[in-house]
Order: C-alpha cells, then structure tokens, then sequence
C-alpha cells in the first residue's frame, strides 16, 4: 500500500483536468471588533487586510493545480474588474483560462468579512439565471473542440447552481467525454442534481441527496446508504456514487460499497471542503480506477482543509504525509 500511495502521488503529474462549471471569486475582509455601532445594533469592524481567493469551480481547478496536475479551466465569467482579477489569479496559479469565456454576466462574488476568525457576515454579487442561448452554444463548442484537440483524462463538473451548467451543456459535453474515454466527476447541487446521466463518479453531500432525491436519510447507515446508490443508479447509470456524510464520513459503492469514517481533526471552517474532495476523488480515481482508496484519500483531504479558516486548497505533500500515515499504519 505504501509503495501505490507514493507511486499515485508521483503520477499526477501525468494528468490533464479539465473543471468546467460555476466560478466565483471569494474575498475576504480582516479586521477588528472593539465596539457596537451608535447607528444600529451591529459590529464595527475595522478592516486590517483585503484578500482575494479562486472560489467554486475555480477553487476545484487550484485544488487540481496544488496537487500538481495540468489544470484547465472552463466557465463564463463577467467583463468586470472580479472578472479580470479571477483570471488573474487563476494564471498566476498556472491554470490555463484559455475557456474562460466574457459575457455581459456578472462574475460570482463573495465577500466575507471576518474577525478573530470567525465570519461576521457575507455578501453575494451574482446572477444565477441560466446561461443565454447566445452565450450557451459558442461555450459549448469552445469545450468539445478543446477536448478533441487536447484529449485530458479527467473532466469535472462544479455546480453552484450559478446557470453555467444548464442541462444541455451537461448532456453535450458528458457525451462527448464518453466518446473520447474521459472520465467524468460531478460535484452537483439541486437544480441539476439528475441531469448528470452516465457519469463516471457522482458525488454529492448528505444534504445535496436529500434534496434531490426526497430521502429523508434518519440514520445514514450502510443499507440506507445502499439504497440511495441504488436509486441514484437507476436514473442516471453512473459508475460510482460517492457522498460526503459530513462527520460521519464518506461513502463509496461501484458494486462494493462502504462507510469510511471521518478522521479526528481540529475543525476550523468546512468552507471549500467539497471542492476538495471532488478534486481528490478525480485525481486518485483517475490514476487508480480504486474506489475504496478515491474514497480514502479523498475522506482525508476533506478534513485537512477544514483546520484552515477559509476557503484554501490542499497540500500536496501534506495529504501524502497524512495518507502513508493513517492508511499504511
């Protein structure tokens, strides 16, 4: 085990992945409490630092990146100063945005105003209707042409349900994915949640199913979690289903399945954790076609995210430390 732990971690260099789906940019304001404003019952906080991070699906690409893959990224953002400041970003990570496509749609962004390092409040600037049919169509056929060309291993869906991933963009480039023997991973939310028909790893969070498919899931145990495996693959034929049970765990089932049980950590913010395993479940999965050890290894990146404040990516080095460490004990 010890020796196909390192051997997956050398490999990933070997992978090109492609995100497509729902960017946003997350900002982060610091500062200081002393003092209740005189004009409304509320905090004052006195702002000592402004950060800007890659949020959604180009948080899932930075997570790609930082485990050392060749990352591609493929959404809509907005001819705006988020926009441009996104994409900056992106580039100085070394993800290439050669499919990040301008519209007259607003960029996705989130400000976060923390202190003591805790979340005071958050703002939204977003549009969520789904993409118009002028901006739809040339975004598709920039993705199939590029996967044509380039031929990745890996393409992952990240859906916020910010109106990138309409139906027929899923169902176009799913098929075109099949066609080329690419392996797809989705991380899906409740709009779109059985639209991803044939995908390789389907992999939503506790919530996510119970939305999506009205279980109401009061003990989350192996035959419950069974069952949910078996109605997901009756409507949309995937290969593997993989969800996130918060601090229960993971499961996994392709045939054999499984409860993973989380592993003990300090948590500080789950902010950015799906985004995280979704990368790591691709990347391993990819590299391994195991599903117990994509399950694994993903379960353990998860948590390490969650001891960070904010939304951050995994560390390379550190998942593998922490991965020879808790599976080849």
């Amino acid at each position: 085990m010890r020796a196909d732990i390192e051997q997956l971690f050398d490999d990933i260099e070997k992978l090109h992945v492609v995100v497509v789906g729902d960017v946003m940019l997350d900002n982060y304001w610091w500062g200081d409490v002393e003092r209740i404003s005189p004009e409304a019952p509320v905090p004052i906080v006195s702002l000592r630092k402004r950060e800007s991070r890659l949020g959604g699906a180009a948080n899932v690409a930075l997570n790609c990146r930082t485990l050392g893959a060749k990352v591609t990224l493929a959404s809509v953002i907005g001819d705006d100063v988020e926009g441009k400041t996104l994409e900056q970003l992106a580039k100085n990570e070394g993800i290439d945005t050669s499919l990040l496509q301008c519209c007259k749609r607003t960029t996705t962004t989130k400000t976060r105003v923390i202190s003591r390092n805790q979340q005071m409040m958050r703002l939204d600037d977003e549009v969520t209707e789904d993409l118009a049919t002028e901006d739809e169509h040339p975004f598709i056929d920039m993705v199939l042409r590029f996967l044509q060309i380039q031929k990745p291993q890996v393409l992952i869906f990240e859906d916020y349900n910010k109106g990138v991933l309409k139906e027929n963009v899923i169902n176009r480039i799913t098929e075109h994915c099949r066609e080329l023997g690419i392996i797809t991973a989705v991380d899906p939310k409740k709009k779109n949640f059985l639209a991803y028909k044939n995908v390789t790893v389907f992999k939503p969070n506790l919530k996510e199913v119970r939305e999506g498919l009205h279980i109401p899931l009061t003990t989350v145990d192996q035959e419950e979690m069974d069952h949910v495996h078996a109605v997901l693959q009756k409507q949309l034929h995937h290969s593997i289903t993989f969800v996130t049970l918060s601090e229960k765990g993971v499961y996994y089932s392709n045939g054999d399945s499984a409860i993973i049980p989380s592993h003990l950590r300090n948590i500080a913010d789950v902010s950015g954790a799906g985004d995280t395993v979704i990368a790591t479940a691709s990347i391993v999965y990819a590299l391994t076609k195991d599903a117990r050890l994509m399950a694994e290894i993903s379960n353990i990146a998860g948590g390490l995210v969650c001891e960070e404040v904010g939304v951050v990516p995994i560390k390379r080095e550190l998942l593998k430390e922490e991965s020879l460490k808790l599976l080849t004990d």
